[in-house]
């Protein structure tokens, strides 16, 4: 009789945990093997971005943390980019058409170069109007650069300035900040938009 009890106590403990995780994560009708195919990666905690001061494409002074009341997905890239990073930037473009208005309206698209010695807020400015002028674009000195990219574990390799048209070596994967400006997981490259389109809507749509 005790093993039974402790067996139902111990079962409900468990449902109990589940429902509350999907409740604060705002997963309740989430399939986690259909987010990790669309290639969805979420924290088992929000990770508090650090108090760092960047620079966007109008040359006002923007800090990293205060990215809030919307969904954002972050790109780590530059506009020197040669493939990934004009592939990504229209991938994201034709995603937010794919999404529903609700949707669509909570989410902001940013991207982080990591070539501060060539991408101007003028320059970025530029060429993200080439995707879409809504797109957010951050530029910092290196040590800012490196301490955000360490925090939301995006690397990427300075590159050497001192040669002529160099690259700089970085990931594809796009961060996820919630509206609340924590880092709530990751989206894998490369992007998979038709699955994306069915997955994200449920994280994006504001909540009543």
């Amino acid at each position: 009789m005790q093993k039974t009890v402790f067996v139902l106590v111990a079962l409900v403990a468990v449902v109990l945990g589940l429902t509350v995780h999907r409740v604060l994560s705002g997963q309740g009708q989430a399939d986690p093997t259909k987010l990790l195919d669309a290639g969805i990666v979420l924290l088992p905690q929000p990770r508090t971005l650090p108090s760092l001061e960047m620079t966007n494409q109008d040359g006002q002074p923007v800090p990293v943390d205060q990215f809030k009341d919307q969904w954002s997905l972050v790109f780590f890239g530059y506009t020197f980019c040669p493939d990934i990073c004009p592939t990504t930037l229209a991938q994201m473009r034709e995603l937010k058409g794919l999404l529903p208005e609700a949707a669509r309206n909570n989410l902001r698209v940013i991207l982080v170069s990591v070539d501060p010695n060539r991408d101007t807020p003028e320059k970025l400015k530029q060429y993200l109007g080439y995707f879409d002028p809504a797109f957010v674009g951050l530029t910092a000195d290196l040590p800012t650069l490196q301490k955000l990219s360490n925090a939301v574990s995006i690397p990427f390799i300075p590159a050497d300035t001192s040669k002529p048209n160099y690259t700089v070596d970085h990931s594809g994967n796009l961060v996820i900040l919630g509206p609340d400006g924590t880092q709530r997981g990751f989206i894998r490259a490369p992007l998979n938009n038709q699955k994306l389109k069915e997955q994200l809507p449920a994280l994006l749509a504001p909540k009543a």
